[in-house]
């Protein structure tokens, strides 16, 4: 009997009815930190991609304008059904997590002054950095086989923390700066890859 393969093949949306439910389901999980719920979710339980075409995804998403759950979604969904993919996973992140945030917000009104809502508040702050925390370093080892290298990996992610983090520049400026290096190096390297592969008999 042949062995089973260490990771199972990669699966895909049926359809845009597929997609709408599955980022609604995602949508509504997604309390105080939608990252760990959609790497958890897309990669592990959908198998829709791997932890490497995640990690690529997610880092788009995440320097291009707005919410980045919500371009994570519009790549994902038009990548599979184009134009009317894209709008059903937009249309499953936000349709009825906006309802419930509206019946939060008219609840939440008359008690946003008291002290255990504030409490609240801050404890679902500090919940959400260790999730966001936690999906950061269980990813890290999909970097492994990132053309640039897991030491100038490591650096650029250790850079544009201080840059944000410590010093307080502006996103735009530390993701330019940080973007343009990674960029050069990573194109280098692929390109090096390339000649070297190119020059084999």
């Amino acid at each position: 009997m042949p062995p089973m393969p260490d990771n199972p093949p990669l699966q895909q949306p049926h359809s845009k009815t597929d997609l709408f439910v599955s980022f609604t389901v995602l949508a509504l999980q997604g309390f105080g930190g939608v990252l760990a719920v959609v790497q958890r979710e897309l990669v592990e339980k959908k198998r829709w991609m791997t932890r490497e075409q995640f990690v690529e995804d997610w880092a788009v998403a995440q320097i291009m304008p707005g919410p980045n759950v919500i371009n994570l979604a519009l790549m994902i969904g038009g990548r599979y059904f184009g134009l009317g993919g894209a709008l059903a996973g937009v249309a499953g992140m936000l349709a009825a997590p906006m309802v419930v945030v509206l019946l939060l917000a008219v609840a939440f009104g008359g008690v946003s002054d008291a002290a255990w809502a504030q409490g609240a508040l801050r404890g679902m702050g500090a919940v959400s950095a260790g999730l966001i925390a936690a999906v950061g370093l269980k990813l890290i080892s999909a970097l492994r086989n990132n053309p640039m290298g897991m030491p100038v990996c490591t650096a650029l992610a250790f850079a544009s923390f201080v840059g944000v983090g410590i010093l307080r520049w502006p996103l735009f400026y530390v993701l330019l700066g940080t973007g343009l290096v990674a960029c050069s190096w990573a194109y280098w390297q692929l390109a090096k890859q390339a000649a070297h592969a190119g020059g084999r008999p």
